[in-house]
C-alpha cells in the first residue's frame, strides 16, 4: 500500500517531504505559506534530494473573501479582552494576507520546475489555472469531504481524489459540502470509490499499521497520513504541539473555525472553550488568522498556548516519535 504524507503547512518544510520519499513514501510540500522565491527553492531542493522519486506539491484553492465592517467589528469584540490582555492594537492587525491560493505566480513555478504530482485544498482553481497545470504533466489531486465534492472533483478530470474523513486532523478539505454533511474515514471511503472511477486515497484516522490495512481492505488505492508524522524527527512542530501529541490531551480533538476561520481538528484549548468551537463571528478563511496569528506570537513568549494551533486527528494516540522512516516502517508494518 503506497504511503502519502499529508501535506501540513506550518508544520513542515521540504526536510520531511525528503525524508519520505528517502524512506519509500510520497513526500508532500505544502505551498499555502511560502512566497513563490521559497516555494521554488524549496521544490528544486526536492528534486535534487530524492531524483525521479514520486513527491507532491500542494496548494489552497479557496477564494479570498470579501468582509463588511460589521464582520469585522464582530470579530473584534470578541477578540477584544485578548487583544487587550497582550497589549494588541487593531491597527497592528492585517486586513488581508495570510494563506495564500494558487495563483498565476504559483503556476509558473509549477511550469518551470514541473513537479510530478500537484494536489489542491478547498477544491480547485479554475478551469484555466487547471488546464495549465495539467498541460505540465503534473497528476492532479485534490480533497473530497463528501461524495458531492467527489463527484465534481471527477468531473474536473482530476488523476486521484482523497477522500478526507471526519477523524483527519487541520483544516478539512471543504469546498462545496455543510460540516453537518461529514462523514467518518470508513463510511467515506467507500461511498466515493463506488462514485467516481478515478483512484481514491483514504485520509484521516490513519496513524498504525491496523488502519492502513482498514483502508486497503476498503479498496483505497493510497492513504494519506498527516499527524503520525507531525511526530517525526524532520517535522518542524513545537514542543508543546509534541507533548500534546503525545499527552492525554490527544484524545480529545474537536473541530473549530476560531483559528482561521476555516473548519479545522486539534487538541482542545482554553480559548476554544472559552468562546465556542464553532463561532460564527469568526473571519471567514483566512482573514481569522491574522489576528490569532499575533496573539500566538505574543502568548507563547510568555509560555501560554492558548492560541497555538495543536493540529491533530482523531487516531493521534496511535502515532509514535521517531525519524520519518522509522514511522513509515511501522505503517508498513515492519517494526
Amino acid at each position: 500500500m503506497q504511503i502519502i504524507q499529508a501535506p501540513m503547512a506550518g508544520a513542515q518544510d521540504k526536510r520531511l517531504t525528503i525524508a519520505v520519499c528517502q524512506a519509500g513514501g510520497i513526500g508532500s510540500l505544502p505551498a499555502a505559506l511560502l512566497s513563490t522565491e521559497k516555494l521554488s527553492e524549496q521544490i528544486k531542493q526536492i528534486q535534487q534530494a530524492v531524483g525521479d522519486a514520486l513527491f507532491n506539491v500542494n496548494f489552497f484553492a479557496h477564494h479570498p473573501p470579501q468582509v463588511s465592517i460589521l464582520q469585522e467589528q464582530e470579530w473584534f469584540n470578541l477578540l477584544k479582552p485578548y487583544l487587550e490582555q497582550y497589549h494588541i492594537s487593531i491597527d497592528d492587525i492585517p486586513k488581508s494576507g495570510g494563506r495564500n491560493p494558487f495563483d498565476e505566480e504559483a503556476l509558473a513555478v509549477i511550469q518551470a520546475l514541473k513537479p510530478p504530482i500537484v494536489s489542491f485544498h478547498f477544491g480547485l482553481p479554475n478551469d484555466d489555472l487547471l488546464q495549465a497545470v495539467k498541460a505540465t504533466g503534473a497528476k492532479i489531486w485534490s480533497s473530497a469531504t463528501t461524495v458531492k465534492e467527489a463527484r465534481y472533483l471527477a468531473s474536473k478530470g482530476v488523476d486521484a481524489i482523497i477522500a478526507q474523513g471526519l477523524e483527519a486532523g487541520g483544516h478539512r478539505g471543504v469546498f462545496l459540502s455543510p460540516l453537518a454533511e461529514q462523514m467518518g474515514t470508513f463510511a467515506l471511503l467507500p461511498n466515493i470509490i463506488k462514485a467516481v472511477k478515478c483512484p481514491v486515497i483514504a485520509a484521516g484516522g490513519i496513524s498504525d499499521r491496523q488502519t492502513v490495512r482498514v483502508a486497503e481492505q476498503l479498496g483505497a488505492s493510497a492513504v494519506q497520513v498527516g499527524t503520525a508524522f507531525l511526530l517525526a524527527e524532520e517535522a518542524n512542530i513545537t514542543v508543546h504541539h509534541r507533548d500534546a501529541l503525545q499527552s492525554e490531551a490527544a484524545e480529545h480533538t474537536v473541530i473549530t473555525n476560531l483559528f482561521t476561520g476555516g473548519y479545522a481538528r486539534g487538541i482542545c484549548t482554553q480559548f476554544m472553550q472559552e468562546n465556542g468551537l464553532v463561532n460564527d463571528k469568526v473571519l471567514p478563511f483566512p482573514l481569522a488568522g491574522n489576528a490569532i496569528k499575533i496573539l500566538k506570537e505574543k502568548a507563547e513568549k510568555e509560555g501560554k498556548f492558548d492560541f497555538s494551533s495543536l493540529w491533530a486527528g482523531q487516531n493521534a494516540r496511535l502515532a509514535k516519535v521517531g525519524t520519518a522512516a522509522d514511522i513509515m516502517k511501522r505503517l508498513q508494518g515492519e517494526k
